[in-house]
């Protein structure tokens, strides 16, 4: 996703700048990541209620490699309590839009989600 590859180079600049970055994302990527930490693909998807619909801004996540764990340090109460977010209607019109989406429109409609593997003619 062009965007997504966007977000790398501003992200390794504050990584140069001594912060402390990585990327966590259910959204689709090369892996071309550069040096930012990335845990890419992450199902399932916020779309389908998973995990990374709960998760707010401020929010502190850890990014173990060598387990390959994903965890948010909110307390295990406030992360029940939370609801799970939706993307705005208006929102996911405009995303379906340019950059050729509009071509695959018809492909995301059916394509499973990537934990089940992404397939669109099963």
């Amino acid at each position: 996703m062009p965007e997504l590859h966007k977000l790398t180079p501003p992200l390794a600049v504050l990584q140069g700048r001594g912060f402390k970055v990585a990327l966590v994302t259910d959204g689709r990527m090369s892996g071309a990541s550069g040096k930012v930490p990335a845990a890419i693909h992450v199902s399932p998807e916020a779309a389908a209620g998973g995990p990374l619909a709960r998760v707010r801004d401020g929010d502190v996540i850890r990014v173990d490699a060598v387990t390959g764990e994903l965890k948010v340090l909110v307390a295990e109460a406030e992360w029940s309590a939370r609801p799970v977010e939706t993307m705005p209607a208006g929102l996911r019109a405009g995303n379906a839009v340019g950059m050729g989406r509009e071509l695959f429109a018809g492909m995301r409609r059916h394509a499973l989600t990537a934990e089940e593997g992404a397939l669109s003619w099963m």
